[in-house]
């Protein structure tokens, strides 16, 4: 095969690899096309034993094809610059595993090393720059898979682990196999396209190192189900609390979202007086406490004594405290996106501000440099990062109530979810905003995000949303109650509340940690090898097959 058939081959590979990664993402949920994506992936970057630079190509074609079908709601409203150049950067980051995944995985056991330099880049993009951008990590796409319960115990890095070790190492062993059937006696195989044996791979090893293969892709499935019922149990807990998401909707979709404050604070209102009223005629329960979006009164009730009136007596009509998202003035005159616990009889009791600020949205790192590229990049906050506990307590029938939050955003980081749980959170609760991204994809991208958070720390989740989609999420990551989008409702239902926590939790960032140490530490002893190769001789005869190879394992 020559040097152009090999590169285009390599190069379609990637392509389907990334629409096959890609489907497997909300609202599709099809989980086992991560597998077989990254299955693909690993085939690209080692039949053949391809150049490094080749590895990062065939990473940024992966990237494209990934990226740019996963991102288009984010130029719904400001066009396509800002979405591909969003999906450019990011396949940047996945030609830089390509190439890492390329050069140390002709170490031993290369699905090992494609799963730690996988590990490795996604925590890359997770932290920087600004904070980095988790969107599209692999255990995002395993919220109605089998390998979900594996969040319970190594976190969203663990489970985005298990999908990446799978497909690899099923993929490694059809390769072995296929090496193994066209070295046998009798088959005549064309020379150039068997490579020459790795390390454990001749003829006389090769039961041993499919027998690995077998172990090492039946690891992450078995692991899973060893989880599950665990993970299950958790639906029930000694005790629980009723809650009332209210899902307001806003006039209309847009940026102009913040234009319509009073109109979506009413919108809130109104639905929470017929929650009260529906209460008061017996055809729903009576709430410990009631959950409103992010933004639900743009208004803040600490400065506007309308919006307290409104907040007030939605409180009181449903006979309980109201969890409000607002944005307050700070005086420095910064505003914080902020979570308010509402009491009826007592005004506000508790606050929570967002840590985790969105740029591009909440703020504009760069502006003067990002304003030369699009005419809305003036319509970006200067929110604050807010500071404290990231629990609030909510007064209850039964006693107070240790809500986590985590605000839109602040979701796809693991650091969010963990923070709240270890500080005594019983439940977890997602506020968020999503007219400004209209009817597209990314509210059930961001719905899966919480299912994973359910599963890594054993809570109940409640998304709230202002225009759908809300939904209610049992510990072991199912959903319960689901709204639609742009429309008002309210879901209700009895969660559990746990006190204790997960391996995952307790673990916290160490098993990334260390899968990114052991990935860094097969990077250089690779890069060292790989120095000494090149000080020999270029090229030897290739075992038993009168050709010539590298030694340094570069084919194309």
């Amino acid at each position: 095969m020559t040097f152009s058939s090999r590169w285009l081959v390599r190069s379609g590979t990637a392509v389907v690899a990334g629409l096959a990664m890609w489907a497997a993402f909300p609202p599709r949920n099809w989980w086992f096309l991560a597998v077989v994506g990254l299955g693909l992936l690993f085939a690209a970057l080692f039949v053949g034993s391809p150049r490094i630079r080749t590895g990062g190509w065939v990473g940024f074609v992966f990237g494209l094809a990934f990226f740019v079908p996963l991102l288009p709601w984010i130029g719904v409203y400001v066009g396509p610059l800002p979405w591909l150049a969003l999906a450019v950067v990011l396949s940047v980051y996945l030609a830089v595993f390509g190439a890492i995944a390329t050069l140390t995985m002709r170490l031993p056991v290369p699905p090992v090393w494609f799963t730690l330099s996988w590990v490795l880049v996604e925590a890359l993009r997770s932290a920087f720059p600004f904070g980095g951008f988790p969107w599209g990590r692999a255990a995002f796409s395993q919220v109605d898979g089998p390998l979900l319960p594996l969040a319970s115990v190594l976190g969203a890095p663990g489970l985005s682990a298990g999908v990446a070790l799978f497909g690899s190492s099923v993929v490694w062993l059809v390769v072995i196999l296929v090496r193994a059937y066209r070295r046998a006696p009798g088959i005549d195989a064309p020379t150039e396209s068997v490579d020459p044996p790795r390390a454990g791979e001749g003829s006389s090893g090769v039961v041993r190192v499919a027998t690995l293969a077998v172990a090492i892709a039946l690891l992450a499935p078995m692991a899973a189900i060893a989880l599950t019922p665990a993970t299950v149990d958790r639906n029930i807990a000694t005790s629980s609390a009723r809650i009332g998401a209210v899902q307001g909707n806003v006039p209309r979709l847009g940026l102009d979202f913040n234009a319509q404050r009073r109109a979506v604070l009413d919108n809130h209102v109104r639905a929470t007086l017929a929650y009260g009223k529906a209460i008061d005629a017996g055809r729903t329960n009576q709430p410990d406490f009631v959950l409103w979006p992010e933004n639900a009164s743009d208004i803040s009730p600490l400065d506007n004594a309308d919006a307290a009136a409104e907040i007030t007596a939605a409180s009181e009509a449903v006979d309980a405290p109201i969890l409000v998202g607002t944005l307050i003035r700070n005086p420095d005159g910064r505003p914080t996106n902020s979570v308010l616990v509402w009491d009826g009889r007592q005004g506000p009791v508790d606050r929570y501000d967002k840590h985790i600020v969105q740029p591009f949205g909440e703020y504009l790192p760069w502006r003067s440099f990002f304003r030369l590229f699009s005419s809305y990049a003036d319509m970006a906050g200067d929110f604050r990062p807010g500071t404290g506990p990231a629990v609030v307590e909510v007064p209850g029938r039964s006693g107070e109530v240790t809500v986590g939050v985590a605000t839109c955003w602040e979701i796809a980081f693991d650091r969010a979810a963990r923070q709240s749980v270890r500080e005594g959170a019983q439940m977890l609760f997602v506020p968020t905003n999503n007219a400004t991204f209209g009817r597209t994809e990314m509210t059930y991208q961001q719905l899966a995000m919480s299912q994973v958070r359910a599963v890594e720390h054993g809570r109940s989740v409640v998304v709230a949303a202002t225009s759908g989609v809300s939904a209610i999420i049992n510990p072991d990551g199912s959903i319960t109650r689901q709204s639609g989008v742009f429309t008002a409702d309210v879901l209700t239902a009895r969660l559990p509340l746990h006190g204790d926590t997960t391996v995952a939790t307790r673990l916290g960032p160490w098993p990334e940690v260390v899968a990114i140490v052991a990935a860094l530490a097969g990077l250089l002893f690779a890069l060292r090898s790989r120095t000494r190769f090149s000080l020999r001789p270029r090229t030897a005869a290739a075992p038993a097959t009168g050709t010539t190879k590298e030694l340094d394992g570069i084919g194309d």
